[in-house]
């Protein structure tokens, strides 16, 4: 995803050469990139969820599970990156240094919370990695504990939240992008509904307290609610 953003902010010139561009039009490039964000997203969401995972289980090895996720997100990651059509209506544009400044700075903030969110939790089991490594060791893995750190008590889904900072910002927004950000935002809002229903039925009131002091997706809304407490 953010090897895509990057081409999309002309940063990653090196993927021009694995991209696919029909001429369909204006309608014709809006539909297929709305059907490619759904490609992607269905298929995120859906094999995330307990009941898809039970019948998953009857297929592909427990140990690999999470692995065998991963990989087909990736894939269809790929396929929204290559097959995705440019549309350069240009919706703004930041031309000054100072608010192209702004937006990179505010891009790089974005990438730096969602990848450090994902060691603040346990980055290799969010990958599968671990999961295989301790079937290959023969190590017990340890059940579910209900945490917490750092970013966890500013906003619910700092990935979450750090994604939509890098997929929003940018100097130059045309609409192809906007396109983009708004059907990965919906997905993101549509996505973290389902997750916290699956989080509550695991850790009941724990959670029910925490997703009521604690803001979903941005840091320090919360809307009259207490903090939490460490």
């Amino acid at each position: 995803m953010i090897i895509f953003v990057l081409r999309l902010l002309d940063i990653g010139r090196f993927l021009e050469g694995i991209t696919f561009e029909f001429k369909i039009g204006l309608i014709g490039s809006i539909c297929l990139n709305i059907t490619l964000i759904a490609i992607f997203g269905i298929p995120h969401s859906v094999m995330a969820r307990e009941g898809f995972k039970k019948y998953l289980r009857r297929i592909v090895p427990p140990p690999i599970e999470r692995s065998f996720y991963v990989l087909i997100v990736s894939i269809t990651l790929i396929t929204l990156s290559c097959f995705w059509q440019p549309i350069d209506l240009e919706i703004w544009n930041f031309k000054s240094i100072l608010g192209k400044y702004i937006a990179y700075s505010i891009f790089l903030i974005g990438l730096s919370v969602a990848v450090v969110s994902t060691f603040l939790i346990d980055h290799f089991e969010l990958f599968g990695l671990k999961q295989a490594w301790n079937f290959l060791l023969k190590t017990r893995e340890h059940t579910a504990e209900f945490l917490t750190p750092s970013l966890y008590k500013l906003v619910r889904h700092p990935m979450m939240f750090g994604i939509i900072l890098v997929i929003w910002s940018t100097p130059l927004m045309n609409l192809g992008h906007l396109i983009l950000s708004i059907g990965m935002t919906l997905y993101i809002i549509i996505g973290t509904f389902f997750e916290e229903r699956d989080l509550a039925r695991i850790f009941g009131e724990k959670y029910l307290q925490y997703k009521r002091a604690v803001p979903m997706l941005l840091p320090f809304f919360t809307f009259n609610q207490k903090v939490i407490k460490k």
